[in-house]
């Protein structure tokens, strides 16, 4: 990976090292707000890739519910998280004849190792009220894991600017806490009904 050995002649200070740590980031998004981000002939995505210089894979399935994938380094990311609320702000304005444009919240639901959200909540609940306090953005952490898997859904929801700053600093909490254990991705495809089939033909 990028080799934080300071080749950028900066000297590498703490931010200069940071920007060269590979992040990854997952977003689970419905239907409309994945047609959103694709637009029409994959246009939207293209573009997004090509300004961010993010890697975005989004996953197949035609369940309602479906995993944006963001990597790159920490400031690709958080180019391709603008540029996906603003378009989602966007969309969400053009419901309403454009008269309460950019009224409307926009939510990013982030999906996170469980071992992490300890950190991200803080003792007492302080690190994620820091958070909603410095940001403005709303920030609730899902008490339960998301089905089969060890993963935690992370809700932010605010204007563009604010979900930014939030993501940012929901990051930040990230790299520096690394999920203990190993950690089972969550799949939307996989849903209850499927497996309670599976479970009967097993015994059948």
């Amino acid at each position: 990976m990028a080799s934080p050995d300071g080749v950028s002649g900066v000297g590498g200070s703490p931010e200069e090292t940071e920007l060269s740590i590979t992040l990854t980031l997952r977003m689970l998004m419905h239907g409309k707000e994945i047609g959103s981000i694709i637009g029409k002939k994959g246009e939207t995505v293209k573009r997004i890739r090509e300004q961010s210089s993010a890697r975005i894979t989004i996953s197949e399935g035609s369940c309602p519910e479906r995993i944006t994938t963001i990597t790159g380094s920490t400031d690709a990311v958080f180019r391709a998280v603008s540029m996906i609320a603003f378009k989602l702000e966007e969309d969400l304005g053009a419901g309403s004849d454009g008269v309460a444009a950019g009224r409307a919240p926009v939510t990013l639901r982030l999906v996170i190792p469980a071992s992490q959200c300890g950190s991200l909540i803080g003792k007492a609940g302080a690190k994620i009220r820091e958070i909603r306090e410095s940001t403005g953005a709303q920030v609730q952490v899902a008490g339960d894991l998301l089905p089969n898997s060890t993963e935690r859904a992370v809700t932010v929801s605010g204007v563009p600017d604010t979900i930014i700053q939030c993501v940012r600093q929901i990051c930040a909490v990230i790299l520096e806490s690394p999920p203990k254990g190993a950690t089972i991705p969550y799949h939307p495809g996989l849903s209850l009904g499927t497996i309670l089939l599976s479970a009967n033909q097993v015994r059948g």
